[in-house]
């Protein structure tokens, strides 16, 4: 082979097209806009460029605001991350408004909570705790939880139902900022979704196997029953958890459709600040290919979730 075989291409002949006539994806109609002093937030929210992730952003939006129209439900799987960060008002806010009508949640989700609701601070440092064998055992939240989902599995509850009704009974000091209590206030479906031996509260002596174990299988069906009313137009949010909810919630779709329940025309969102493979194969594109949408939006909980709330409460004056 050599250069006189392949001397360089000759660009004589190449044809073109006037740039006006090509269809372009990206327009100025589209550009963000400069901000204002004084501006709202719905100022704000309508200044975001029309592409990419805020155009998904509003997608996420619009998609909650048209199934409670609509009468379906918005069902916010999460990890306990975005209590940690702060969200728990965002959360109970949803659920008060009604924007948010189910709430899933993994055993961590459980522990942070109570912990919350308690004495008004949670997520001890690991760190320094675990050389003396002194992590996880906080005395109330081991003994408590696990009381309470014993006496909740006997009254026939499920792991959430049992520690919203524990927690709305006893009155601790910050029970506006529990999302299981609230969930219970309201009459709403919450569930915990636990892999036996992942969260705290099983190390202690007061843990049962048997009522950990039938309360999150009495959760995990409730859950598929939230699931199959998620059709004509229904939205699923999974919040920050990468491995447990993703996986109950494509358990959950094939019961539904393993029952003969149509499940088509309904939104499944992932929100989290980095991308994760249950996260994209079991939320974002399995259970909605060919029947439904799934939209991806990559960013920190403390911002994004915010972010929608706000957006929700604008109504028509954010586009």
């Amino acid at each position: 082979m050599s250069y006189d075989r392949y001397p360089p291409f000759d660009l004589k002949g190449v044809r073109t097209y006037p740039l006006a006539s090509r269809e372009s994806k990206v327009k100025v109609s589209d550009f963000a806009q400069i901000p204002r002093r004084g501006a709202s937030f719905a100022d704000f929210y309508n200044s975001l460029p029309d592409i990419l992730g805020a155009r998904d952003l509003r997608a996420v939006v619009a998609a909650i605001r048209r199934a409670r129209e609509r009468g379906k439900p918005v069902v916010m799987g999460m990890g306990a991350h975005v209590i940690k960060v702060g969200l728990s008002p965002i959360v109970c806010h949803l659920l008060e408004r009604d924007w948010v009508t189910a709430i899933a949640l993994n055993g961590a989700g459980v522990v942070h909570d109570f912990e919350i609701a308690s004495i008004g601070s949670t997520s001890e440092d690991v760190d320094a705790v675990l050389g003396g064998g002194a992590f996880g055992m906080a005395e109330e939240t081991g003994k408590f939880v696990n009381q309470a989902i014993s006496v909740g599995l006997k009254r026939g509850e499920g792991i959430g139902q049992a520690l919203g009704h524990y927690l709305c009974a006893t009155k601790p000091p910050h029970l506006d900022l529990s999302l299981f209590a609230t969930a219970h206030r309201l009459g709403k479906v919450a569930t915990v979704h636990v892999a036996v031996g992942t969260d705290i509260v099983h190390m202690h002596p007061d843990a049962s196997g048997a009522d950990i174990g039938e309360g999150t299988h009495r959760d995990f069906r409730t859950f598929v029953s939230v699931v199959a009313d998620l059709g004509g137009g229904g939205v699923y949010l999974n919040v920050g958890s990468a491995v447990i909810l993703p996986e109950i919630f494509l358990k959950a779709v094939t019961l539904v459709r393993n029952r003969g329940i149509e499940l088509v025309d309904f939104t499944t969102v992932n929100l989290d600040f980095i991308q994760h493979y249950r996260t994209m194969t079991n939320v974002v594109r399995r259970p909605v290919k060919g029947v439904g949408k799934g939209i991806n939006l990559i960013g920190h909980h403390e911002i994004l979730l915010p972010l929608i709330a706000w957006a929700l409460e604008q109504g028509d004056s954010a586009r």
